[in-house]
């Protein structure tokens, strides 16, 4: 890339600071959020030295409180396939494919996020990126209706476009050219109080479900929620009350581990939003909310596969989070909760590193990982679930937009119609862990031969 350029890794870190004070500014109880994760996360960590030595040394530390993932919907493929184009300005690709419609959501998504170690390490800022499936809704006349709605509309602007059209023309944007593409880009994630479509139309499609009508009725996919992390979100649930935050019933994803694995998420009721329409009514619609997440280590797909059995055969927990979270500590019992046996039965991702001027027994060899590790040597560490999961992203939707609305829709997974939509192939990320993975263990046996001489 050209000197003069600004990296998209900048980008991305500006963009997402950007949109976390927008956001802060639109719902005020976000910023609330922001402080209660921020005092849990120093807690734990003054709680636990180890796991803050161990995290400063992977580079996760500096990254914790600045990590946010957002989430927006689109409505056609012609503007899923334009956000991808400005994504790609920030370094952000399509990792994953999940398939809402299976828990009554209409919708298919994936997430735009950096995909490299030092990309994720400089801002892992995500955008989980919905396409609206028309083709679910059963009523034609309501379906054409959508569609020529959504049409209708222009979600990016035209210096946005520009902007855009330049990176991919020259290879890159300077410094005051990307910071008007920032400014820019913020447009099409803005709430807008005003529909662009008349009371009686907004009804028909909230009937149909509130997703359907958040989608069609405004003027682009607007920020629903963002999403900071921490590193105990059952403290933070336990909190929230107490700030004035109502969180839902039940955590989603898997329960408290010592070693935590993939993805636990809780939030907020979405705010009942007072919305002016086109024919002069007035209304209220609910579409924005606030969310929390924990993050554990990314499993292989022999782990997968045992997790998302294990998933299958456990029963609902009910609204009781206390008995649902146990009841989930019983039934994923079978997965190990310790790192070194994750490690050695396959089942999760690590990152490998030398430890600087460390001598090995030459008899242990570079083929005996354990070995390796057993000397203090090689020290592999857990690498950190950047994705999401469809079951706990559709309880998030549903707990938060469809009280009371349909949850059924006749359905199958379509990932050949996401990508043509998309104008691309979606990334592997289990491909990807895979690859990261066996990078960094090149990388520190390497090292180590040449500390061997």
């Amino acid at each position: 890339m050209n000197d003069s350029f600004l990296s998209p890794d900048r980008i991305r870190d500006c963009f997402s600071r950007a949109i976390s004070d927008m956001y802060r500014e639109e719902v005020p109880q976000y910023g609330t959020l922001l402080e209660l994760v921020e005092q849990v996360n120093r807690a734990t960590l003054e709680r636990h030295p180890a796991q803050q030595k161990a995290m400063a040394e992977d580079g996760e530390l500096e990254r914790l409180g600045i990590e946010r993932h957002g989430a927006i919907r689109v409505g056609s493929a012609e503007e899923l396939a334009l956000l991808r184009r400005m994504f790609a300005v920030m370094g952000m690709f399509p990792v994953g494919y999940y398939d809402l419609s299976m828990a009554g959501v209409p919708v298919h998504s994936t997430a735009f996020r950096p995909v490299d170690d030092e990309a994720l390490r400089r801002n892992p800022f995500r955008l989980f990126t919905s396409l609206l499936r028309l083709e679910l809704i059963a009523d034609t006349e309501l379906r054409e209706r959508a569609a020529n709605i959504i049409a209708s509309r222009k979600i990016v602007t035209s210096q946005a476009m520009a902007l855009i059209e330049r990176y991919e023309a020259k290879g890159g944007l300077t410094e005051s050219e990307a910071k008007c593409f920032v400014a820019e880009a913020l447009e099409t994630f803005r709430w807008h109080r005003d529909a662009t479509v008349d009371l009686a139309t907004y009804e028909k499609l909230h009937a149909e479900h509130r997703l359907v009508a958040d989608v069609v009725c405004f003027r682009g996919p607007h920020i629903n929620h963002l999403t900071p992390r921490t590193l105990d979100i059952d403290e933070v649930q336990r909190r929230m009350p107490a700030t004035g935050i109502t969180p839902k019933a039940i955590i989603e994803g898997p329960p408290w581990r010592c070693c935590p694995i993939l993805l636990r998420q809780t939030s907020f009721k979405a705010l009942e939003e007072s919305i002016f329409f086109a024919d002069e009514s007035q209304g209220r619609h609910a579409a924005r909310f606030g969310e929390i997440e924990q993050r554990g280590v990314a499993l292989t797909r022999k782990g997968r596969e045992l997790y998302d059995h294990i998933l299958a055969a456990s029963c609902e927990g009910g609204d009781d989070n206390e008995a649902h979270q146990e009841h989930l500590r019983e039934v994923f019992a079978a997965i190990p909760d310790d790192e070194a046996t994750l490690r050695r039965d396959g089942l999760a991702f690590f990152h490998y590193r030398a430890v600087p001027g460390a001598k090995t027994l030459e008899e242990a060899g570079f083929d005996r990982i354990e070995a390796l590790i057993e000397q203090g040597v090689l020290i592999a560490t857990p690498m950190t679930y950047e994705d999401f999961l469809p079951v706990s992203a559709a309880g998030i939707f549903q707990s938060n937009l469809n009280d009371g609305m349909r949850d059924q829709y006749v359905s199958r997974s379509r990932q050949d119609l996401f990508e043509q939509a998309l104008g691309e192939t979606v990334i592997d990320e289990i491909e990807l862990y895979e690859r990261r993975q066996q990078a960094s263990l090149e990388r520190a046996l390497a090292q180590l031969k040449v500390a061997l001489g």
